[in-house]
């Protein structure tokens, strides 16, 4: 747990407190009669129609309890969307709607998105060698050991490179002599920043293109989504308002497809959205996944019996970052819900008791 502070408390440290944006609010128009079928926000506008919780059956008593739970856990942002359209959006603690924070980890979601894209666009493929991208002792394993590592290795966290959790720095490091040998690749999982860093450079040689360039061409630009990509030391690090994370989980409750048109492709969403390998069955490509028979954690090696979330629906899939930032996408209810702001509880890299805590107070209002 010391070394988990220090992770947490060197990501604290390279926080740079954004500017707000226009602070004009908008409100949500309510449609009625009650709304069918999917809903996408228009780009380049403020608006994004709404629901309430009445026209959808639910609970509105225990809206409260959940918005006073949420601002007593340091929550700056917290969007519910049904079907696209917004039925809860609450601000707390001095954020307003158009406040940026950082994603932290919930971007690597977002860069296992990208990073599908360019497998779409035949400018990669994610079963290539790492060193078809960044040529050859990119790390300080032995070429046989290095020619084992795939792209895909490196979304699936299973690179098998030594992640020196106990070295906030090296944990971070991209420089081939922090990049060690642990295990062959794909025969370990560990939750490591530096080999997942590798991403961005390996996108960047596949597209001749600046990463952040690039995810705005492709992505970013053609659902409105605004933000931006500062690289801090290691780390690249994505920040942006709430409503924007609520418009990259609708694209990826709708697999990938913004209103009719496909940004990723299908087969790529659904190879990333299930269990990626057999070492940790709770993550796919940079997603957390709910509803499998373990997990393991982003601090040690232990394999935890049961579903990641027992409290939320089995389908869940989700982006988790540090400090409890949150993307939570519910296929079966379609549901995207969006929490941003400081740890709730005790500090954790990605999944965290928060989670379990957090859909005790959401099943109080959906069911």
């Amino acid at each position: 747990m010391k070394t988990l502070r220090y992770i947490l408390l060197l990501i604290s440290f390279l926080v740079i407190l954004s500017c707000s944006k226009d602070n004009t609010e908008t409100i949500n128009s309510i449609i009625n009669p009650d709304p069918i079928g999917l809903y996408f926000p228009p780009i380049n506008s403020n608006e994004w129609e709404g629901v309430t919780a009445a026209q959808l059956n639910w609970n509105e008593t225990n809206i409260q309890d959940l918005l006073d739970y949420l601002e007593t856990k340091d929550t700056k942002g917290f969007i519910v969307l049904e079907n696209g359209r917004i039925v809860i959006e609450e601000y707390f603690n001095g954020h307003s709607q158009n406040d940026v924070l950082f994603w932290n980890s919930a971007a690597k979601s977002l860069t296992a998105a990208i990073v599908g894209i360019t497998q779409d666009e035949a400018l990669l493929n994610i079963n290539d060698k790492t060193s078809n991208y960044l040529g050859d002792s990119w790390s300080s394993l032995s070429q046989e050991k290095e020619d084992l590592i795939t792209v895909a290795h490196h979304l699936s966290m299973s690179t098998g490179l030594d992640e020196k959790l106990d070295q906030p720095l090296v944990w971070t490091c991209t420089n081939p002599n922090c990049l060690d040998y642990s295990a062959d690749a794909g025969t370990r999982w560990a939750y490591h920043q530096g080999a997942f860093s590798l991403l961005f450079d390996i996108v960047e040689d596949a597209t001749a293109m600046d990463f952040e360039d690039y995810a705005n061409l492709k992505l970013a630009d053609k659902i409105g989504m605004e933000g931006a990509w500062k690289k801090q030391l290691y780390l690249h690090r994505f920040e942006s308002d709430t409503r924007s994370m609520a418009r990259f989980g609708l694209l990826m409750m709708n697999k990938g497809t913004w209103n009719e048109e496909s940004i990723l492709s299908e087969s790529y969403f659904n190879e990333m959205t299930n269990t990626s390998q057999d070492l940790n069955k709770s993550y796919g490509y940079l997603w957390w996944l709910n509803g499998k028979d373990n997990y393991m954690g982003t601090s040690s090696q232990e394999v935890v019996l049961g579903s990641l979330i027992p409290n939320a629906p089995d389908d869940l899939y989700s982006a988790l970052g540090a400090n409890d930032q949150k993307i939570y996408v519910v296929p079966s209810r379609n549901l995207v819900i969006i929490r941003m702001g400081d740890s709730a509880n005790e500090a954790q890299l990605g999944p965290s008791s928060f989670d379990n805590e957090l859909w005790g107070k959401i099943n109080a209002v959906i069911n």
